[in-house]
Protein backbone atom coordinates (compact mmCIF):
# COMPACT_ATOMS: atom_id res chain seq x y z
CA UNK A 1 0.00 0.00 0.00
CA UNK A 2 2.72 2.57 0.76
CA UNK A 3 4.83 1.58 -2.67
CA UNK A 4 1.03 2.12 -4.44
CA UNK A 5 0.88 5.58 -2.73
CA UNK A 6 4.23 6.99 -4.51
CA UNK A 7 3.48 5.10 -7.63
CA UNK A 8 0.52 7.74 -8.08
CA UNK A 9 2.00 10.60 -6.75
CA UNK A 10 3.78 12.79 -8.61
CA UNK A 11 0.39 13.18 -11.00
CA UNK A 12 1.50 11.58 -14.59
CA UNK A 13 3.28 14.36 -16.34
CA UNK A 14 4.56 16.73 -13.12
CA UNK A 15 7.79 14.72 -12.55
CA UNK A 16 10.45 16.78 -10.89
CA UNK A 17 12.68 16.90 -14.00
CA UNK A 18 9.62 17.80 -16.03
CA UNK A 19 7.99 20.42 -13.58
CA UNK A 20 11.69 22.04 -13.09
CA UNK A 21 12.47 22.30 -17.11
CA UNK A 22 8.49 23.94 -17.29
CA UNK A 23 9.41 26.26 -14.51
CA UNK A 24 12.89 27.51 -16.14
CA UNK A 25 11.23 27.55 -19.52
CA UNK A 26 8.93 30.44 -18.07
CA UNK A 27 11.44 32.24 -16.41
CA UNK A 28 13.58 32.09 -19.27
CA UNK A 29 10.57 33.71 -21.52
CA UNK A 30 10.26 36.26 -19.60
CA UNK A 31 13.63 37.20 -19.16
CA UNK A 32 13.78 37.36 -22.67
CA UNK A 33 10.54 39.36 -22.85
CA UNK A 34 11.81 41.75 -20.15
CA UNK A 35 16.05 41.63 -21.72
CA UNK A 36 15.47 44.50 -24.13
CA UNK A 37 14.11 47.83 -22.31
CA UNK A 38 14.10 50.77 -25.04
CA UNK A 39 12.76 54.11 -24.85
CA UNK A 40 13.05 57.07 -27.11
CA UNK A 41 12.44 60.95 -24.90
CA UNK A 42 12.00 63.97 -27.66
CA UNK A 43 11.95 67.42 -26.62
CA UNK A 44 11.96 70.88 -28.65
CA UNK A 45 14.53 73.19 -27.43
CA UNK A 46 14.69 76.74 -28.39
CA UNK A 47 18.39 76.43 -29.04
CA UNK A 48 20.56 76.14 -32.26
CA UNK A 49 21.73 72.61 -33.20
CA UNK A 50 25.18 74.41 -33.36
CA UNK A 51 24.56 74.96 -29.44
CA UNK A 52 23.12 72.07 -28.09
CA UNK A 53 25.84 69.88 -30.43
CA UNK A 54 28.99 71.66 -28.19
CA UNK A 55 26.88 71.08 -25.28
CA UNK A 56 26.64 67.32 -25.80
CA UNK A 57 30.29 67.48 -27.58
CA UNK A 58 31.65 68.58 -24.57
CA UNK A 59 33.04 65.00 -23.13
CA UNK A 60 34.62 66.74 -19.74
CA UNK A 61 31.95 68.91 -18.64
CA UNK A 62 28.58 66.51 -17.67
CA UNK A 63 27.48 68.68 -15.12
CA UNK A 64 23.66 68.90 -16.50
CA UNK A 65 23.56 65.13 -17.09
CA UNK A 66 21.31 63.87 -14.40
CA UNK A 67 23.12 60.66 -14.31
CA UNK A 68 26.58 61.33 -14.54
CA UNK A 69 29.03 63.41 -12.51
CA UNK A 70 32.30 63.70 -13.95
CA UNK A 71 34.33 61.90 -16.55
CA UNK A 72 37.93 61.59 -17.17
CA UNK A 73 37.77 62.87 -20.79
CA UNK A 74 40.12 66.06 -21.00
CA UNK A 75 38.64 69.41 -21.65
CA UNK A 76 38.29 69.99 -25.85
CA UNK A 77 38.46 66.21 -26.61
CA UNK A 78 35.93 65.51 -29.37
CA UNK A 79 34.08 62.23 -29.57
CA UNK A 80 34.94 60.06 -32.39
CA UNK A 81 34.27 56.67 -33.14
CA UNK A 82 36.13 54.47 -31.24
CA UNK A 83 37.09 56.44 -28.18
CA UNK A 84 36.71 55.02 -24.81
CA UNK A 85 36.40 56.94 -21.75
CA UNK A 86 35.36 56.33 -18.01
CA UNK A 87 32.33 58.55 -16.22
CA UNK A 88 30.79 58.10 -12.90
CA UNK A 89 27.57 57.55 -12.21
CA UNK A 90 25.20 59.89 -9.28
CA UNK A 91 24.11 56.49 -8.15
CA UNK A 92 27.34 54.25 -6.90
CA UNK A 93 30.83 55.75 -6.82
CA UNK A 94 32.08 53.47 -9.47
CA UNK A 95 33.36 53.98 -12.82
CA UNK A 96 31.41 53.02 -15.98
CA UNK A 97 33.18 52.95 -19.17
CA UNK A 98 31.11 54.54 -22.22
CA UNK A 99 32.49 53.49 -25.90
CA UNK A 100 31.50 55.67 -28.45
CA UNK A 101 30.21 54.31 -31.72
CA UNK A 102 29.08 56.57 -34.20
CA UNK A 103 28.96 60.09 -35.11
CA UNK A 104 27.54 62.26 -37.12
CA UNK A 105 29.10 66.23 -36.80
CA UNK A 106 25.55 68.09 -35.61
CA UNK A 107 23.50 65.35 -35.86
CA UNK A 108 24.15 62.18 -34.02
CA UNK A 109 26.21 60.35 -31.16
CA UNK A 110 25.39 56.91 -30.25
CA UNK A 111 27.48 55.57 -27.38
CA UNK A 112 27.22 51.97 -25.58
CA UNK A 113 28.13 52.07 -21.39
CA UNK A 114 29.12 49.11 -19.30
CA UNK A 115 28.35 49.76 -16.39
CA UNK A 116 28.91 46.07 -15.18
CA UNK A 117 29.48 42.52 -16.19
CA UNK A 118 25.63 41.57 -17.63
CA UNK A 119 24.51 45.16 -18.26
CA UNK A 120 24.58 47.03 -21.61
CA UNK A 121 23.19 50.16 -22.77
CA UNK A 122 23.00 51.70 -25.60
CA UNK A 123 22.26 55.86 -26.05
CA UNK A 124 21.56 57.88 -28.94
CA UNK A 125 21.65 61.69 -29.10
CA UNK A 126 19.75 62.89 -31.96
CA UNK A 127 19.26 66.48 -33.32
CA UNK A 128 17.20 68.34 -35.88
CA UNK A 129 16.66 71.55 -36.87
CA UNK A 130 12.50 71.82 -37.27
CA UNK A 131 10.19 75.39 -37.38
CA UNK A 132 9.36 75.23 -34.14
CA UNK A 133 13.17 74.69 -33.15
CA UNK A 134 15.81 72.27 -32.62
CA UNK A 135 14.34 68.70 -31.99
CA UNK A 136 16.62 66.42 -29.35
CA UNK A 137 15.64 63.03 -29.41
CA UNK A 138 17.76 60.27 -26.73
CA UNK A 139 16.74 57.01 -26.92
CA UNK A 140 18.07 54.27 -24.67
CA UNK A 141 18.42 50.31 -25.36
CA UNK A 142 19.38 47.84 -22.14
CA UNK A 143 21.04 44.63 -23.19
CA UNK A 144 21.77 42.21 -20.74
CA UNK A 145 20.37 40.17 -18.45
CA UNK A 146 20.54 42.76 -15.52
CA UNK A 147 18.47 45.03 -17.53
CA UNK A 148 14.96 44.81 -15.90
CA UNK A 149 16.61 45.31 -12.63
CA UNK A 150 18.39 48.36 -14.05
CA UNK A 151 15.79 49.78 -16.05
CA UNK A 152 13.58 50.13 -12.83
CA UNK A 153 16.05 51.97 -11.11
CA UNK A 154 17.26 54.37 -14.62
CA UNK A 155 14.03 54.89 -16.13
CA UNK A 156 12.75 58.01 -14.01
CA UNK A 157 16.39 59.87 -14.08
CA UNK A 158 16.17 58.97 -18.17
CA UNK A 159 12.96 61.03 -18.52
CA UNK A 160 15.18 63.87 -17.62
CA UNK A 161 18.09 63.88 -19.79
CA UNK A 162 16.76 65.84 -22.50
CA UNK A 163 15.05 68.03 -20.68
CA UNK A 164 18.31 68.68 -19.01
CA UNK A 165 20.32 69.25 -22.21
CA UNK A 166 17.56 71.37 -23.73
CA UNK A 167 17.98 73.64 -20.74
CA UNK A 168 22.24 73.25 -20.92
CA UNK A 169 21.97 74.63 -24.02
CA UNK A 170 19.18 77.19 -23.95
CA UNK A 171 20.81 78.51 -20.27
CA UNK A 172 24.54 77.65 -19.99
CA UNK A 173 25.05 79.75 -16.70
CA UNK A 174 22.23 78.19 -14.91
CA UNK A 175 24.14 74.74 -15.41
CA UNK A 176 26.67 76.73 -13.25
CA UNK A 177 25.19 78.12 -11.11
CA UNK A 178 24.72 77.41 -7.37
CA UNK A 179 21.33 76.00 -6.68
CA UNK A 180 21.18 74.49 -9.85
CA UNK A 181 19.73 70.94 -9.84
CA UNK A 182 21.51 69.67 -12.18
CA UNK A 183 25.08 70.37 -10.13
CA UNK A 184 27.53 67.52 -9.56
CA UNK A 185 27.47 66.86 -5.97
Amino acid sequence: MFAAMFRVWPPQGWGFPRLFVSLMQIIQHWVQVQQRPEKSYRIVSTASVETLWQTINNLADVSWHPLLTSTNAPQGLAPKPGLIYRAFTRFFPLPVSIFVERVLPQELISVRVLPVPGLEERVTYELKSTLRGTQISYSVILHGWLSPLAWSILRPYAAKVATALAEAAEHPAAIRGAGSRFQAW
